[in-house]
């Protein structure tokens, strides 16, 4: 099968084409013929070097992907209520950026009504991030306000929808006027460039000195104690990345007194089993959202595959909005 396999820790020019063996299904996996993989910021920094393929897990890069069943065993086709020749699109641990990959058997899902390939390969990695960390550990409920640090990421746009969707109120940071006007239009409630603004401040002039209930922060660095600040009293904070540094100074007193909730991830070792309950839990609520127009893919620029080194330069320039996608076609 045809790859794409990271050479050395490096800048983009380290993804080269390659030819691997075409992977076999273990007991609780998948074979999935991929038609469209997605790119996403984890892949940038496996291929630095800095995030580590866990054991077991075939050292391509990809943690998405969509494209359809090809084999496995009986017993797991039916525990995904699925059959050889059904599009779907997987959450994988690795391995993503091939013509063919497995994946665990409950961590594939049904390509929602309506959307090719390209689209759905857009969907897990972001979704999986956003309904583990906004509602699984942070609960965000009707009638709260998120605030969602790097609003036109592909985080972003997906939890910006997911949580209108669900009736939240939402704000966002972006770093252009322009990045702003996008997550608007995807129905971001209020827009602040940091650039120019002050996002503490207006966080709180916007929801009238109450603060925000919930923030999904991928920055970390000294956000995290401008983050208290702007959070409501019994608010969470939700750290997925740490792309603004690991060391972060806060006010503890402020957050015993406001009672605040802080927690961390990280998706890629969680169990499989752990995952199959996220992809149950999307199946439920996002999936009809998706199906009846109410979330949509953002879908930034679509790559041949063997352009990767493309992709990754467009991701690190950060001058999309949305995802960014491979096709094998």
């Amino acid at each position: 099968m045809r790859a794409i396999e990271i050479t050395a820790p490096g800048g983009p020019e380290v993804l080269v084409p390659c030819e691997r063996p075409t992977p076999e299904p273990r007991p609780g996996e998948l074979l999935i013929a991929v038609q469209a993989s997605g790119v996403n910021r984890p892949d940038v920094l496996q291929r630095k070097g800095r995030y580590p393929v866990p054991p077991g897990v075939s050292d391509l890069p990809g943690l998405e992907i969509a494209g359809t069943v090809a084999g496995g065993a009986a017993a797991d086709l039916a525990m995904a209520g699925l059959k050889i020749g059904d599009a779907v699109c997987a959450l994988v641990a690795g391995g993503g950026y091939a013509e063919f990959c497995v994946a665990p058997a409950g961590q594939c899902l049904p390509v929602p009504q309506g959307l090719n390939m390209i689209e759905a390969a857009s969907l897990p990695e972001t979704f999986f991030t956003v309904w583990q960390n906004v509602y699984a550990i942070a609960g965000l409920k009707a009638g709260e306000t998120l605030l969602v640090q790097g609003g036109s990421s592909g985080i972003g746009v997906t939890a910006i929808q997911l949580a209108k969707a669900l009736g939240a109120t939402v704000i966002i940071t972006a770093g252009s006027d322009q990045k702003c006007a996008a997550c608007v239009a995807l129905g971001a409630d209020h827009a602040i460039n940091y650039r120019t603004q002050d996002f503490v401040a207006e966080a709180k002039r916007l929801t009238g000195g109450k603060g925000v209930d919930v923030v999904l922060d991928m920055v970390a660095g000294d956000y995290v104690g401008r983050e208290i600040e702007c959070l409501a009293e019994e608010g969470r904070l939700a750290i997925i990345a740490t792309q603004g540094g690991n060391t972060s100074t806060i006010d503890s007193g402020l957050v015993l007194r406001k009672r605040l909730s802080i927690t961390g991830s990280t998706l890629r070792p969680r169990s499989v089993a752990y995952k199959t309950v996220l992809a149950q839990q999307l199946r439920a609520t996002a999936w009809p959202l998706i199906e009846a127009g109410k979330v949509k893919p953002v879908i930034h620029q679509v790559f041949p595959a063997n352009q990767a080194a493309a992709a990754h330069a467009l991701m690190e320039s950060s001058t999309h909005v949305g995802k960014i996608v491979l096709t094998w076609q």
